[in-house]
């Protein structure tokens, strides 16, 4: 296990959940270090976060790249300056290419506002409420080639309430968000947590289908 963990996070908007990375990280004994923030855009607040608490940013903007596969080559290289050992995606708005993916295999985390594999994509919570599910909640997931599809990590439950609104759901689910993604974060940087062949490991042992489960 390294003495640290050199992380960088991408974002694109308001960097809510990589605001709890920065507050986790703070904790005694936490080796996860975040080295730079990236952003595809310029105008993401999360940009400010990360430079109140110090940390290094860089604007890659996609406009200005002919294709997807240039725009990933760009971001390859501005995260590998940093020489992480993992790779965050935090509210990053953009579908990554098969190169991108397997050049971070195993080291590359998302998190999603679902309990997947329900609910890929956009629009999470309405789905849910339209389904009429009882539950609801995020994932914390290895990623792969296959949108919102890798190994879970963890995955935090919600009661789905009779008045709840898509906002009101959102925002239960957001608090959650900000405590698995830290947890997942902080279990990889103490090399607890691996993606291996058969799927995520923690201490050693497979995690179940759906990652480790956390109820609320």
């Amino acid at each position: 296990m390294p003495a640290q963990c050199n992380v960088v996070v991408l974002i694109s908007g308001s960097g809510s959940n990589l605001q709890a990375l920065i507050d986790s990280i703070t904790h005694d004994g936490n080796p996860a270090r975040i080295s730079a923030v990236i952003s595809n855009r310029a105008d993401a607040y999360g940009l400010e976060r990360a430079k109140q608490a110090g940390i290094a940013t860089c604007v890659l903007d996609h406009k200005q790249f002919d294709g997807r596969e240039a725009f990933d080559a760009a971001l390859v290289a501005a995260i590998d300056a940093y020489d992480p050992q993992l790779v965050v995606l935090a509210g990053f708005m953009r579908i990554l290419t098969p190169a991108f993916v397997s050049h971070y295999a195993g080291r590359l985390l998302n998190i999603h506002p679902s309990l997947l594999p329900k609910y890929k994509g956009l629009h999470t919570h309405q789905r849910a409420l339209d389904a009429g599910d009882s539950e609801h909640g995020c994932s914390v997931h290895f990623v792969t080639e296959e949108l919102d599809g890798g190994p879970l990590v963890v995955q935090a439950v919600v009661a789905v309430q009779s008045d709840d609104s898509s906002s009101s759901l959102a925002q239960r689910v957001h608090e959650q968000e900000h405590l698995i993604y830290p947890l997942a974060v902080r279990w990889f940087a103490e090399g607890r947590l691996q993606l291996s062949t058969q799927g995520a490991m923690l201490d050693t042992q497979l995690l179940p289908s759906t990652g480790y489960l956390i109820r609320t």
